[in-house]
């Protein structure tokens, strides 16, 4: 496929901001020590939908679910 791929440093939080910002919206629901086996699917669904639907700054306040359909409509 002749694609870069980029792989950051080993604990080098700083070169991962968009997974680190994805944990911290995470650790709004389920904080640290929280023990992930005993989250329902259901609760996990809940946040996970919560989280897709807050509109965010850097997509011009649009939420990522809305940012996403407005890509996949533009290429139908």
């Amino acid at each position: 496929m002749n694609i870069q791929v980029y792989f950051a440093d080993p604990y080098s939080s700083w070169q991962r901001g968009s997974n680190e910002n994805a944990n911290g919206l995470l650790r709004e629901f389920f904080p640290k020590r929280t023990d992930l086996a005993e989250v329902s699917m259901d609760e996990l669904k809940e946040a996970l939908y919560l989280i897709n639907n807050r509109p965010r700054k850097c997509l011009g306040w649009k939420s990522a679910h809305e940012a996403f359909m407005e890509q996949v409509l533009h290429l139908i």
